[in-house]
């Protein structure tokens, strides 16, 4: 009876495999049934196109033949062949040599991480998520080699896996050695470098890689600009093993895996990647035409964080972006807005800027220490498929047409925030190292935030003295809000409430815009306003700006300059970002004065002579304030006139007494005269003396 039961197992498991087993020529039938039923059309336009590629969903697949799907997941290679020899039997004309078929929407249970693939998984399809890290050129590789025989003439067909170009060892007519190549078949092949995604990392784990092949209609031009160096791609393919070569030539047992990939598509990247469904739309077109929008933008931008609101709003129009111009002669002027965040410890500012990457899609988040030129600008390094050098892009130029966000930048070393100068205002980031000169597009628009110098404010000293970063960088940021925490009773009541409220509930009040809303207004914005200056509104900007410039206090024949072109070209990104928040098309006279008040906030605050009490841009962008220059000038002067009557060494106090002659305090004579003495133009060779050097 025992018997009788094995033996009835064993036909059982037997005919299991024969089903399993699926036949061939089954497979093209199935096929051919299931194209004619759900892809005839989609077949038909891309061969119309002379596109030799047919993208069909797997969920098709699943509901039309489950058996066929599973087959596809085990055995890509011979299932996928298969389905070739169908597309082949049907309407694909004969100049088309070979038609591929893409799957995508691969079931969730195949997706794995890159760390998480084993040789479980080799020969088997899977779908992976990640970041593209590096990105070799497209060059030809030998897919199949024809080889004749001198003595019979026989054909022989030699297929090119391996990494060595492979011959014929023998024909078969008996004859070994060298064959004549007749023809060799090519195809174009690619590989990249596929990281893992930070944001789905644990703890201190390191990303890991896996280089990607792609090949054939893969790497067309158009393709090619999916798989970019920064953006984050969904791939679909099979894994397979490559033989690592020893250094005497032979084999090693460890192999190395990659991905030979059958399907490829970016995910959502930029603004203009969001999808946006009719009914968002005219959702979008409701909203737009609140006259209160702007607030409601506002609001919604990070209700968790109590108070900024002026920050708040600042960031809101960064994220809408002003209008890139190209000019008739090639000069570009940026749209970007770079805002600078400095202040005093727990101020909230990391908030802000994590809530503002949450917000924008294709966005890099830095921070000081961790950040090195190399990693923001593009460092050089060793490529293996081409064995030479290759340029990997840094978070810089990975977030072109993205967003940056850089905390502590006061953290970083000097020769680290150099690299960033050219970045800023240019927007390119430029490389000439290891034989490679290369210039890189970097569109990014960066928010950056900072500490003062000495870990907290002091309100009665120049700004610029307290950022500890160049005057020229400063200069480059459109916005630069100084966040202080001081106290006060009724300021402070209201933060603990609303702080501690969060904390009781978890709940951060009501949004007047929802994230994914919020995010599909600005991306639609963006795609579809390109708002254009009216009469009106330029003539507010240009009264303004006439208006500041004249109003310079002059001190000792230095006039002060309140505002520069800079702040005029601030100014105009400002308005036309307004605009935009209310989809028009025209810049009018109410976004001109939102972009003044706005600029006229941040110059009161971080621009002011703390001598004459006036806004002074060169406070800002050389830590040294007219009225000062002027006092270093008219010692200057004293000091030269005393030499000429005196000689070479000067008592100090002669310096002091005709300074004040001459309009400067006694005390501000000799602060310019410690500067002098630091800066290395005067030297003191006695006690109470100076010299000239």
């Amino acid at each position: 009876m025992r018997i009788i039961v094995i033996l009835t197992d064993i036909f059982f498991i037997d005919g299991l495999k024969k089903r399993d087993k699926m036949d061939v020529s089954e497979q093209i039938k199935r096929f051919e049934h299931f194209i004619e039923q759900n892809y005839h059309v989609p077949l038909l336009e891309a061969v119309s196109l002379g596109n030799n590629f047919l993208i069909v969903d797997f969920a098709d697949l699943s509901k039309f033949d489950p058996e066929l799907a599973d087959l596809l997941l085990d055995q890509p290679e011979e299932v996928m062949k298969a389905f070739e020899i169908a597309i082949k039997n049907l309407d694909v004309p004969e100049s088309v040599n070979r038609f591929f078929v893409r799957f995508k929407n691969i079931p969730k249970s195949q997706e794995i991480k890159i760390r998480d693939i084993r040789s479980l998984n080799i020969d088997r399809l899977i779908c992976l998520n990640g970041l593209v890290r590096q990105k070799s050129d497209v060059r030809p590789q030998v897919t199949t080699a024809r080889f004749e025989c001198p003595s019979c003439g026989n054909i022989m067909s030699v297929i090119q896996v391996e990494a060595k170009f492979k011959e014929p060892s023998r024909c078969g007519c008996g004859r070994k050695g060298k064959f004549r190549l007749v023809s060799k078949e090519l195809v174009d092949a690619q590989k990249i470098v596929l990281e893992e995604i930070p944001e789905n990392l644990e703890g201190g784990d390191q990303p890991k890689r896996i280089d990607i092949f792609l090949k054939n209609d893969l790497v067309s031009p158009l393709s090619d600009k999916k798989t970019n160096p920064g953006t984050k791609v969904h791939v679909v393919g099979q894994v397979k093993e490559v033989p690592i070569p020893s250094k005497d030539g032979g084999k090693l047992v460890r192999f190395d895996l990659m991905i030979d990939s059958n399907f490829v598509e970016p995910l959502e990247e930029s603004f203009g990647d969001i999808t946006i469904k009719e009914e968002e739309e005219r959702r979008i077109i409701e909203l737009s035409r609140d006259p209160k929008i702007l607030i409601k933008l506002v609001n919604s931008m990070a209700p968790s964080i109590y108070g900024h609101d002026k920050v708040k709003e600042a960031i809101i129009l960064q994220l809408l972006g002003g209008v890139k111009k190209v000019r008739t002669d090639g000069v570009v002027t940026r749209g970007d807005m770079h805002i600078l965040l400095v202040g005093d410890p727990g101020a909230g500012k990391s908030q802000l800027i994590k809530r503002a990457q949450l917000i924008a899609p294709k966005s890099r988040y830095v921070s000081g220490k961790g950040a090195s030129g190399a990693g923001l600008t593009a460092a050089v390094v060793r490529d293996e498929f081409l064995r030479g050098w290759a340029l990997e892009a840094g978070a810089l130029v990975l977030a072109n047409k993205g967003f940056c966000m850089i905390d502590e930048m006061d953290k970083m070393s000097k020769e680290d925030r150099d690299a960033m100068h050219e970045a800023l205002e240019q927007q390119t980031v430029s490389i000439s190292k290891a034989n490679i000169q290369a210039t890189l597009r970097c569109e990014t628009t960066v928010l950056a935030a900072a500490n003062p110098k000495w870990g907290r404010f002091d309100p009665y000293e120049i700004l610029g003295k307290q950022i500890d970063l160049p005057p020229a960088l400063i200069s480059r940021f459109d916005l630069i809000f100084p966040i202080r925490d001081l106290p006060n009773k009724e300021h402070d009541e209201r933060l603990a409430g609303f702080v501690l409220n969060l904390h009781q509930t978890s709940d951060a009040g009501t949004c007047d815009i929802e994230t994914d809303m919020l995010r599909k207004y600005i991306a639609y914005a963006r795609r579809n306003c390109v708002p254009k200056l009216t009469d009106g509104a330029l003539e507010e900007i240009k009264a303004y700006y006439v208006k500041m410039r004249g109003s310079g206090g002059d001190e000792g024949g230095i006039k002060a300059i309140p505002i520069t072109a800079r702040q005029l070209e601030a100014l105009v990104r400002l308005a036309e970002a307004s605009a935009r928040s209310r989809l028009s098309d025209k810049v009018t006279k109410k976004d001109s004065r939102k972009a003044i008040e706005l600029l006229h906030f941040c110059m009161s605050q971080v621009g002011i002579d703390p001598d004459t009490g006036k806004i002074d841009v060169d406070v800002l962008t050389t830590g040294v304030s007219s009225s000062a220059r002027s006092h270093i000038i008219v010692i200057k002067e004293v000091i030269n006139e005393l030499e000429n009557k005196i000689g070479k060494t000067i008592p100090v106090e002669d310096v002091v007494r005709e300074s004040q002659d001459k309009g400067v305090s006694a005390d501000k004579a000799e602060e310019v005269i410690e500067k002098l003495k630091r800066a290395g133009d005067i030297f003191e060779p006695k006690r109470g003396f100076i010299q000239k050097i």
